[in-house]
């Protein structure tokens, strides 16, 4: 089941919740419905990324436990928060300068979502627990033109 709901607070926060599953394509689609068309291909890879991370790590896909993510434009700033029921775990920092000497892994998964999550967002935070993500995406940064098209 997805529950939606649109709170009108000082800054609009929507929320989506559902139940810890991998079929992400219906969630996707809704956190994705304002992003610009140039910037949906390499939004939808990180957000699917952490995602997944949130149900298959964080929940151990128990269906019994949601994953909840409120979500916000602010200023062609585009936020989402992704938290999930587990037990957390231990986010290491990774600098920029860490971050391009790492590849991800072919085969193992070792990093793979850390590394796309940090080339694809523009801020990346973990809370303290390690069960919420804090992700920051801007569209009309001059810096960078999409990773995908």
């Amino acid at each position: 089941m997805i529950a939606v709901s649109h709170r009108p607070v000082k800054r609009q926060w929507n929320t989506v919740s559902f139940a810890s599953t991998l079929y992400l394509i219906p969630i996707l689609d809704i956190l994705l419905e304002e992003i610009p068309h140039r910037w949906k291909a390499e939004v939808r890879l990180g957000l699917q990324e952490a995602l997944v991370n949130a149900a298959k790590h964080g929940n151990a896909l128990d269906p019994s436990k949601t994953v909840l993510v409120r979500f916000s434009v602010v200023a062609n700033h585009y936020w989402w928060v992704i938290s999930d029921q587990g037990v957390g775990f231990q986010p290491s920092y990774v600098s920029e300068a860490e971050l391009e000497q790492v590849l991800p892994c072919d085969e193992q998964e070792c990093g793979r979502g850390m590394y796309l999550l940090h080339k694809i967002f523009d801020q990346v935070q973990w809370n303290s627990q390690g069960t919420e993500l804090r992700l920051c995406k801007r569209v009309k940064s001059p810096s960078r033109a999409p990773l995908l098209l």
